[in-house]
């Protein structure tokens, strides 16, 4: 796939199109990496706040992502914006930061992932150059438009803030952390994400993203709750971790196995 309908991503995720499923790996292996990005998903997303990732090891899984064809998004550690930039630089399409709690946190954000004069982003995009087969004075130009900075809401605070945190330039959408918005919500109580307080909660984030002209995205356990969370209005869907994709699929060929040989 050539550069640019890689970094069509962008356009097509603005464009509120929708449909789109990624994958979610926090191992840091480049070869599973590629492996995933051989189905049929529209992205992958390197998971670097739960996940084993480091900067060498993303680098390395967004470049085989990249020659799938795909393009890699990074979520990065809570606070770690530093790392958000030098993960745009390796080639990610986009940075997914946790914990946005304030239009100050997207603020933040915006600094370090978007070109002035919407942000601060430092000069330092070889492997991205790369990547694209841009220019240097092509990337610059087209890169705040050709990557995305996406905020997540998964608080009590960043639920009654999210007008103020779309509102802000450069932000260009949200993801929805339904487990720690649920705990947020229950002040605790439970991990319930599928809860039908949190579905709510989730309705009412895509409704303000419209209101925005801004994209939803969203975490699924499954591809049976990514499918729900697509007829809500979400526009890009994980459906589910690579971990429990890769059990789940120990765990049925076990059990089919087993059925087989014992004749049941």
């Amino acid at each position: 796939m050539a550069a640019a309908d890689i970094d069509g991503f962008a356009n097509r995720i603005r464009g509120s199109r929708g449909g789109m499923i990624s994958a979610w790996v926090g191992i840091p292996d480049a070869m599973l990496v590629n492996h995933l990005a051989q189905e049929a998903f529209d992205a992958v997303v390197l998971d670097m706040q739960h996940g084993m990732w480091d900067m060498p090891s993303a680098a390395n899984g967004i470049a085989q992502v990249r020659v799938a064809g795909k393009p890699a998004l990074a979520r990065i550690p809570v606070g770690d914006f530093a790392s958000a930039s030098r993960l745009l630089d390796a080639g990610a399409s986009g940075i997914i930061a946790p914990m946005i709690n304030s239009p100050d946190d997207a603020r933040a954000l915006v600094r370090t992932t978007k070109y002035p004069p919407v942000g601060e982003r430092s000069w330092g995009p070889s492997l991205a150059l790369n990547h694209t087969g841009l220019s240097g004075d092509d990337y610059l130009k087209n890169a705040n438009a050709l990557t995305v900075a996406i905020a997540m809401i998964e608080t009590r605070a960043a639920l009654d803030a999210i007008d103020g945190i779309l509102g802000v330039t450069g932000i260009d959408g949200i993801f929805i952390g339904p487990s720690d918005l649920s705990i947020a919500l229950s002040n605790g109580d439970q991990v319930a994400p599928n809860a039908a307080e949190i579905d709510s909660a989730m309705q009412h984030a895509v409704e303000r993203c419209r209101a925005h002209g801004k994209f939803a995205c969203a975490f699924a356990a499954d591809g049976e709750r990514a499918g729900e969370l697509l007829k809500f209005g979400f526009d890009l869907v994980i459906a589910g971790a690579e971990t429990t994709q890769l059990r789940s699929g120990a765990r049925r060929a076990i059990n089919a196995a087993r059925r087989i040989a014992s004749g049941s």
